[in-house]
């Protein structure tokens, strides 16, 4: 049996045929993904857009601007008065050979009207004689003085234009909130309710497999797949699985963009991607191997923590807390140690991602920045270029995230197919024989082992007619138990036959079967819920007054009448607030609440003193009365009654036949007895 401290052992970091089989959950929900993703595509656009838009404000409207200047009388269309000119702001393709290109400039709070182009360029402000001169290239230029009145009317129309401007960047902030909140409510609906369906699926096919499949599995890996194994693929779902998409628009937009704002700046910045690509391939490496170290020692912990808190009493009994403790503590560094060489792989990813912006930001600001004093580029695209490749690394940095998140995924759904393809090892026939079932069994020549040749069962044969009731003796590994497992189906034999009413029980409906027999064990298991839940086992059309009757008939009404809410009192897990005793009594009114044609009673006075043994003998008369009863004892005093008892020894039978008959043959049977009134004797003596 594979080791449950290994099962964390990762595969591949994407598998294409593990994809395509969890993509078959998602498909009754594709509608709501495909929606997901168009919604990617609006998110995109309106964050592609809030750059795009400030760089238009910054170079249209708020930036140094060029105007026309004619002569009043000549202007095209109507403009500015300005110092005796009339100013209009130049237009791409604007061409008037007659006009004056001037620009406004600002010198110690002033706006001064200068004839000729300073927008992009290098020059100087010189005051002399009461006047204000920019000098370029060599050239000296008369500031003419602006007054705030005229000034404000010839940017009357950039002002108007900002504020359309800001009122378009706010609602684009507002689009891309309604679209994130949509997009983020729709995805993550949708990806629980796929979770949903598989946490029901991975429930519903574990209660089809037979015991021999729990008994070589933990129950905390079960839990596992159920619980932490969905959650990773939630995970994946919600945030792997459409945000891709994602970051693909993204990168795809801030590439268009870039290339058709300056191509130049463009290759500067994708010049650093080869070494992005060497990063991202050198961390897939080192990651997937931190993680996979990570994922085992955490199983390992899981695994010792469900050891250890179930088995609490046992280490405290014998007082081994300071053995234990070492041993977690060994399991607990070793998940340390693995976790720090994992965060390592990842402090050296992330940060050396951030070089790689900063990088490309000093490259961007040296480059793009001579290009604005040059006047080869205006300063807008500069802002925007930064801006877009601070949103080209964000996608980047989140493959970490992304990658780790893909790769629990990729595990955990590979165990949870392995668990959806174990098939049952009792199946159910496709065309089950219908029987009323009245209660005769038979064994004949059966053998059973619960591992390939290690027979428990060797060439049993024997038959119980209706209403008889038969007991089974032996000591222990006798194969006892294991006729009252076959009896029901939880194992398949592997030789001979089991009949019910003269029919093959393999050939029988497992639901049918199984509700005929009721078995009532020694350790009786208690489920959470309240008395009458717990009676009923949510049967529900078993009423109060049934459950009532039931638990007078088997004497359990008296401890249940005696407790603060009577039947609606509250069962701990496992039932630990009642005694062993009381559990045996609400097992019984559990049995013959299914008023079952065979019962079987395992053990089931076992564990409990002789006072309240003797309720429970009365309690048993009343439930096997009128069906037939198998009962497996040691305490030879509880079958004296028995129609038949049959003798077990190392898988086979030794003897048959009643109380009375056995003693007389003197045999095994008759050993036993001899062994249990001795030390009866003892007992009574001492």
């Amino acid at each position: 049996m594979q080791n449950y401290h290994e099962e964390e052992v990762i595969g591949k970091a994407y598998d294409a045929r593990l994809m395509k089989r969890l993509l078959t959950y998602a498909k009754p929900y594709r509608w709501g993904m495909i929606l997901a993703v168009l919604l990617l595509v609006f998110i995109t656009v309106v964050d592609l857009a809030k750059p795009w838009l400030i760089q238009v404000a910054i170079d249209d409207y708020i930036g140094a601007k060029t105007y026309l200047a004619f002569t009043p009388g000549s202007e095209p269309k109507p403009g500015v008065e300005v110092n005796g000119k009339i100013l209009l702001p130049l237009d791409r393709g604007d061409s008037y050979p007659e006009a004056v290109r001037c620009q406004v400039a600002q010198y110690e709070g002033k706006n001064y009207l200068v004839a000729t182009e300073l927008k992009g360029e290098e020059y100087n402000i010189v005051e002399e004689g009461g006047k204000v001169y920019f000098v370029k290239n060599a050239e000296r230029y008369v500031g003419e003085i602006i007054s705030p009145e005229e000034n404000g009317a010839l940017r009357n129309k950039d002002i108007r234009a900002l504020i359309y401007l800001s009122l378009l960047y706010f609602a684009s902030i507002a689009l891309g909130f309604g679209f994130n909140y949509a997009q983020v409510y729709l995805l993550n609906r949708t990806g629980q309710k796929i979770i949903f369906d598989m946490r029901h699926k991975i429930f519903s096919h574990l209660q089809t497999l037979s015991l021999r499949f729990f008994d070589t599995n933990p129950v905390g890996r079960l839990i596992t797949r159920v619980t932490n194994d969905t959650e990773n693929l939630n995970d994946m779902f919600t945030n792997v699985l459409v945000n891709i998409f994602k970051d693909f628009f993204v990168l795809l937009g801030i590439i268009i963009i870039m290339l058709k704002m300056n191509t130049q700046l463009a290759l500067v910045c994708f010049a650093l991607l080869p070494l992005v690509v060497f990063a991202t391939v050198m961390y897939r490496t080192k990651a997937r191997r931190a993680y996979r170290e990570v994922r085992t020692r955490l199983a390992m912990i899981n695994a010792t923590l469900q050891e250890n808190i179930s088995g609490m009493r046992i280490i405290q009994i014998f007082h081994r807390e300071k053995k234990k403790y070492q041993e977690f503590d060994e399991i607990n560094k070793a998940h340390f140690n693995a976790s720090f060489r994992q965060l390592k792989v990842f402090a050296v990813f992330r940060p050396f991602l951030n070089f790689l912006y900063f990088l490309g930001l000093a490259l961007l600001i040296w480059i793009g920045g001579g290009n604005v004093l040059r006047g080869a580029m205006e300063f807008g695209v500069l802002y925007a270029f930064i801006e877009y490749i601070k949103m080209f690394f964000e996608p980047i940095n989140n493959l970490a995230e992304r990658y780790d998140i893909l790769q629990a995924a990729m595990a955990s759904s590979e165990r949870i197919f392995q668990l959806l393809d174990t098939e049952p090892a009792v199946a159910n026939v496709e065309n089950p024989v219908s029987v009323d079932i009245q209660g005769k069994v038979e064994f004949r020549n059966v053998w059973f082992a619960y591992n390939p040749g290690e027979w428990v069962l060797k060439d049993i044969s024997f038959t119980i007619e209706k209403g008889e009731t038969v007991a089974f003796v032996g000591a222990t590994g006798a194969g006892k138990t294991s006729i009252i497992n076959l009896i029901s189906r939880l194992y398949d034999i592997q030789k001979g036959q089991i009949l019910i009413d003269g029919v093959d029980i393999t050939t029988m409906d497992l639901h049918q079967l199984r509700s005929s027999i009721a078995v009532v064990l020694q350790d009786v298991f208690m489920f959470s819920g309240t008395i009458a839940d717990n009676i009923r086992l949510n049967n529900y059309e078993i009423d109060d007054q049934r459950i009532h009757q039931i638990a007078e008939a088997v004497d359990a009404d008296k401890f249940i009448s005696a407790l603060p809410r009577k039947y609606e009192s509250e069962v701990v897990e496992r039932g630990a607030t009642l005694s062993a005793g009381q559990r045996q009594l609400l097992a019984f009114a559990r049995a013959l609440a299914f008023d079952p044609r065979i019962l079987v009673l395992d053990e089931a006075t076992a564990n409990i003193d002789t006072e309240t043994e003797q309720i429970i003998q009365k309690a048993m008369r009343t439930i096997s009365k009128d069906r037939t009863t198998l009962v497996v004892a040691h305490r030879l005093s509880t079958i004296q009654n028995a129609d038949k008892i049959i003798v077990m020894h190392k898988g086979k039978i030794r003897e048959m036949g009643s109380h009375q008959e056995l003693l007389v043959q003197e045999g095994l049977y008759y050993k036993l007895y001899q062994l249990q009134y001795k030390d009866q004797e003892l007992v009574a003596s001492s």
